[in-house]
């Protein structure tokens, strides 16, 4: 084996994307106050001038979402997540809100997606 990696590990290393590259090398919330269950909606269509994973998460966002489900369906981590989120909303891109107590079956649906991830 001359030193190459194999194949599988090259080109999975090819498609992974860093964390900290989606977020800006940034690790906090502009946003402090966003839980697993606030729900965030987008606000119109998605702006053409966002990246790739922030235009993913205004589209999930059509219908009220989850932080955690945001999470989930794009692909990232909760911090990630948590972090394009607030973005959006500060962009105005989305709006949230946190539900004033959450029915035992978006807590069960919460606990899913997390495990998912």
């Amino acid at each position: 084996m001359n030193g190459e990696l194999p194949m599988e590990e090259t080109v999975e290393d090819a498609t992974f994307v860093r964390p900290f590259i989606i977020t800006g090398g940034r690790a906090e919330p502009l946003q402090a106050d966003l839980r697993l269950e606030t729900l965030v909606v987008a606000v119109g269509v998605p702006d053409e001038t966002l990246t790739f994973e922030r235009r993913h998460i205004v589209a999930v966002c059509e219908r009220p979402t989850t932080v955690a489900e945001v999470a989930s369906r794009v692909g990232v981590p909760l911090g990630v997540a948590k972090v394009l989120v607030s973005d959006l909303v500060v962009a105005g891109q989305l709006t949230c809100r946190q539900p004033a107590e959450l029915p035992l079956q978006t807590l069960e649906r919460i606990r899913d997606h997390v495990r998912a991830l």
